[in-house]
């Protein structure tokens, strides 16, 4: 990863414009914000870019807003498909894993969100100066905006350095912000279009750290995370969000979401690094020792949460057999 300062510098490179993106839109009954985040793709100050759309069966005026918004941009390439209708993270993955979609860069985007002008460029920046072979993931702090666009605060802020070792435990990448090059797309496809994950955007960060790939976390957020009723998954900030997560780790969430990716890393195994293979192996064993050998085994593997509270989280969920 990347320091901040050498991040600075690198965007004084000259960035080509010949790099693509493609945008990986999922959309859901989303008419009432969709508006709002079409204007924002089309107000990217970065112009090399194609939109696949990929609703999910919406009832309401979804379609006919993206069709406007496709007229509306006359030349610019917009994708409109039927998505799977198995939920969000069957319908992202669909998206990234299908071979006939092409680019050098791959965004997820929420139908909900406002991305800053500069989002794309700034991504470009930094994927443009990663080899292409090795697998690239950029990511995000995000700005909240209420449901009138009102701004009303930011996600938390992560300073560890991202690594598998912390993606084991954690997911630092929010989805709306996360873009990733074809090498770690490919780990996507090599994973498969359907996988039984609980996020598409955890298992991104998982599939490229633990192939050894290279993940950025901006601390200037790119893009406008819209808080409301309707959101999936919701921000992890404040004191509510917090107990919240408390309370849903007594219930077994994290234990069943740690068994989801466990089984689904397994046959993920033969591309990840040497080291990251027997991390993940002691992971997984010290997940069904006894309460002395599980302390030990996880205390070894060196898995780690981003900040104080957070482990002090995850050392609870270990003594609890709770992951």
């Amino acid at each position: 990863m990347l320091g901040l300062a050498t991040f600075a510098r690198d965007q004084q490179v000259p960035r080509t414009q010949m790099s693509s993106v493609a945008i990986l839109l999922c959309t859901f009954n989303g008419a009432r914000f969709l508006p709002a985040q079409l204007s924002s793709l089309a107000h990217q100050s970065f112009t090399n870019w194609r939109l696949f759309v990929s609703d999910d069966g919406s009832t309401d005026e979804t379609l006919a807003i993206v069709a406007q918004h496709k007229d509306r941009l006359g030349t610019a390439p917009v994708d409109i498909r039927d998505g799977p209708q198995q939920g969000f993270v069957r319908n992202f993955l669909s998206l990234a894993c299908d071979p006939s979609i092409a680019g050098d860069y791959f965004a997820y985007c929420d139908q909900d969100d406002v991305w800053q002008p500069d989002k794309l460029s700034r991504v470009a920046a930094w994927l443009d100066t990663r080899p292409p072979h090795i697998p690239a993931m950029y990511c995000s702090r995000t700005m909240l905006i209420d449901e009138d666009g009102r701004p009303c605060g930011y996600s938390r802020a992560y300073r560890r350095t991202p690594s598998f070792r912390n993606a084991l435990v954690q997911s630092i990448a929010s989805g709306n912000t996360i873009v990733f090059n074809d090498a770690a797309r490919r780990l996507l496809i090599a994973a498969g279009g359907t996988a039984k994950v609980p996020s598409h955007d955890w298992w991104t960060y998982l599939l490229t750290t633990g192939a050894g790939g290279d993940v950025h976390y901006d601390q200037i957020p790119q893009v406008q995370y819209r808080m409301h009723g309707e959101n999936v998954i919701g921000t992890n900030a404040g004191l509510r969000n917090r107990i919240r997560r408390l309370y849903l780790l007594s219930r077994g969430r994290f234990q069943r979401w740690s068994e989801m990716h466990v089984a689904a890393l397994e046959p993920f195994r033969p591309h990840m690094t040497a080291e990251n293979r027997a991390l993940f192996d002691l992971f997984r064993a010290s997940r069904q020792r006894g309460f002395f050998g599980r302390q030990i085994g996880f205390l070894n593997s060196g898995v780690y949460r981003q900040t104080f509270l957070d482990n002090l989280g995850l050392i609870v969920a270990v003594w609890a057999r709770k992951i």
